[in-house]
C-alpha cells in the first residue's frame, strides 16, 4: 500500500518500524521541525526523522502542515492511506480527504476514554487499573472518529508511564497493521464513538506535578509514577525544589500533619492527606542528581516536624 506516515515522538516509531518490516511503500515520513534542545539549544531531530533516515525513508518536515503548500505536496504524493501517530498537530480537513482509505491514528487509549495529548500519564495519575491501544479513521475533531480496532492491557499497581509506554507502543505497531489489512480488504467497518462516555487526557502542564499533601497517598503515588518523565511529581523542601522519581504505599500510619517527613527503618517517608504513609524510594533535589530515600534521609539529619511543600 501507498502511504504518508506523519509523527514525531518515540512512540511512533515502532509503528513506522513495523509499516517498514511488512514492506509497506512509504511515500514519505511527515515529522515535526527540528528543535532546539539542552543547554547550548542545539537542533535535534525527532526520534520519527532519526528513525526515518535510518530506513532511508524520505523526511518533510513542514512548519504548518495545513499550509497551502503543505496541502498540495501531500495532494501530489497521491497515497492510498497515511497513518498518523502523535504527530503534534491538528490535521485540516482538506488533508484528511487526500487518501481514499482515509488517516488512520494510532491512539494509546480505549476510546472514548481520554481523548486528547498525554492518555498514557494520565490513566495512570487517575489510578485506571486498565487502558489499551485504538485505531481510528480520525475526522476533523481531537480524537472523535470512527474507531476501527482497540487493543486491552492492565496496569500494574506500581508501573510508571515509561514503563507502560513502550508496551503500548509495540501493541500499537501490530495494531496498525491489522488495522490497514482490515480496511484494504473490506473485512473492518470503522463504528462510531459514544461521545457521551468521552473523558479527557490534556496536554500536560508544570503545575500538574505539585504535589498536594492534603490528597491520599495512592493519589499521591498515581501522581508520582504517571507524571514521568517530564513534568515528573514535586513538592518544596527546605525552601528547595524536591523532585519525587519513586515511591511506594506503606503499611504504617504515623499520626503526623499531611507533608511531614521523616527518617523510618533506614527509608524515607511522607504522610499523606488520609494519614497513610508513602515511602519515597527515589528524589532528585533542586541541582543535585538522583539518590535513594534513605541516602537523602540520613544526608540531611531529618526530625520528625519537618514538612514538604513549604
Amino acid at each position: 500500500m501507498n502511504l504518508v506516515f506523519l509523527g514525531t515522538p518515540e512512540f511512533a516509531v515502532p509503528t513506522l518500524d513495523a509499516l517498514v518490516s511488512a514492506g509497506q511503500n512509504i511515500l514519505e515520513v511527515v515529522t515535526q521541525p527540528d528543535r532546539p534542545k539542552g543547554r547550548h539549544q542545539t537542533l535535534m531531530p525527532s526520534p520519527v526523522k532519526a528513525a526515518a533516515l535510518c530506513h532511508g525513508l524520505t523526511v518533510w518536515q513542514p512548519e504548518r502542515i495545513r499550509h497551502a503548500d503543505s496541502v498540495a505536496h501531500l495532494r501530489d504524493l497521491a497515497p492510498e492511506a497515511m497513518v498518523i501517530v502523535g504527530y503534534g498537530q491538528i490535521i485540516p480537513q482538506n488533508v484528511i480527504d487526500i487518501a481514499p482509505l482515509g488517516i488512520i491514528n494510532v491512539h494509546a487509549s480505549l476510546l472514548p476514554e481520554l481523548r486528547g495529548a498525554a492518555p498514557i500519564q494520565w490513566s495512570i495519575v487517575r489510578g485506571y487499573e486498565k487502558t489499551g491501544v485504538t485505531t481510528m479513521r480520525i475526522d476533523a475533531g481531537l480524537d472523535t472518529g470512527d474507531v476501527v480496532l482497540k487493543w486491552e492491557t492492565s496496569i500494574d499497581p506500581d508501573e510508571t508511564a515509561p514503563d507502560l509506554s513502550p508496551r503500548m507502543a509495540a501493541a500499537g505497531a501490530n495494531l496498525l497493521l491489522e488495522t490497514l489489512a482490515g480496511l484494504a480488504n473490506g473485512t473492518l467497518k470503522p463504528v462510531p464513538q459514544d461521545s457521551a462516555r468521552a473523558t479527557w487526557a490534556p496536554i500536560l502542564k508544570k503545575e500538574d506535578g505539585r504535589i498536594d499533601w492534603t490528597l491520599p497517598a495512592k493519589t499521591i503515588h498515581n501522581l508520582i509514577r504517571g507524571l514521568q518523565p517530564w513534568p515528573g511529581a514535586y513538592t518544596m523542601f527546605r525552601g528547595q525544589s524536591l523532585h519525587l522519581w519513586r515511591s511506594c504505599l506503606a503499611a504504617t500510619k504515623p499520626n503526623l500533619p499531611p507533608g511531614s517527613v521523616m527518617e523510618y527503618r533506614q527509608g524515607l517517608f511522607a504522610v499523606a492527606g488520609d494519614g497513610a504513609a508513602l515511602e519515597i524510594l527515589e528524589l532528585q533535589l533542586e541541582g543535585r542528581k538522583r539518590m535513594p530515600g534513605g541516602v537523602f534521609a540520613n544526608g540531611h539529619r531529618l526530625t520528625n516536624i519537618e514538612q514538604l511543600g513549604k
